[in-house]
């Protein structure tokens, strides 16, 4: 396996995910989205695995601005571009991939 999470250092939930894979001793790598960022290569592979729509942190105040753009492809440079509207964390795994807490689909990773 080789896992990937990229987070925020104040989410709760990107906290989660790194103790899920602690705990079962599982190295990751850990990306922090608002200091690094997400290459086109990974946005786009987690878009194919997830969806757009379920990448997009609906609790950010600028989520209403991203919504009305017209085409997936200013959506996707949107979020290249200003990473805190990515909801994490996003857990990646090879061309797998999740968004949010989700163990019980990790565990079929294992």
């Amino acid at each position: 396996m080789n896992i990937q999470i990229f987070g925020k250092s104040k989410c709760f939930d990107t906290k989660k995910a790194e103790r899920y894979f602690k705990e079962r001793r599982i190295k990751y790598q850990y990306i922090d989205v608002l200091k690094y960022g997400m290459s086109r290569g990974e946005l786009n592979s987690v878009k194919n695995a997830v969806g757009l729509e379920s990448m997009i942190d609906k609790n950010d105040e600028d989520y209403p601005l991203v919504q009305y753009l017209a085409s997936d492809e200013a959506k996707l440079d949107k979020l290249y571009e200003d990473a805190y509207l990515i909801k994490t964390p996003i857990v990646r795994n090879g061309k797998q991939a999740t968004v949010g807490y989700c163990p019980e689909t990790w565990k079929t990773w294992e």
